[in-house]
């Protein structure tokens, strides 16, 4: 069974953050016109950090990807891009999809200079609160297991880590919301 739909306030949604580094973030619901950002973003995540996030390899991504991941059906799905408040770069993202049974399957990317900065603990804490506003039930994703900062973070959030059965190097993290 699927949780119920929630009118989403977008403006409710919205946070002004300053991270430990003194940059001053905006972190909002993202919206079809964040597509143009997504180059800039792309070109400051190193290969090695995009892999973390698709579990392999990524060179760039497609304009169909970047249409689908600014174009949500906010029934199913939401996006919370984060954005320097001076000059508008994407610095971040984090998105959840529902996979049914009031479940939901997280992803969370920060640009990669801006990593031990804070943004994607504040990233991950918005999409737990979301999920629980929304009233689901189970936060899942899949981490690789060399990617042990964002293993650390779920640890400290509370998801229970297991092994993939289905892949050697890849752990299943799952929240009980």
């Amino acid at each position: 069974m699927n949780a119920p739909p929630v009118a989403i306030d977008f403006k409710a949604w919205e946070r002004h953050i300053v991270l430990a580094d003194g940059h001053a973030v905006q972190i909002r619901p993202i919206r079809p016109d964040d597509e143009a950002l997504y180059d800039g973003f792309v070109a400051a995540v190193t290969p090695e950090d995009a892999r973390m996030r698709f579990l392999g390899p990524m060179r760039a991504l497609s304009h169909a990807q970047v249409d689908y991941f600014t174009h949500l059906d906010c029934a199913r799905a939401m996006a919370f891009i984060a954005l320097h408040e001076t000059n508008g770069e994407m610095l971040g993202v984090a998105r959840l999809h529902d996979t049914g049974d009031a479940a939901a399957e997280y992803a969370v990317i920060v640009r990669s200079d801006l990593k031990s900065h804070g943004l994607g603990w504040q990233l991950m804490q918005m999409t737990i609160e979301y999920a629980r506003a929304k009233r689901l039930r189970i936060m899942e994703g899949k981490v690789l297991y060399e990617n042990t900062t964002m293993l650390e973070m779920c640890r400290h959030l509370g998801f229970r880590i297991s092994s993939d059965p289905g892949d050697a190097a890849v752990c299943n993290v799952r929240l009980q919301l």
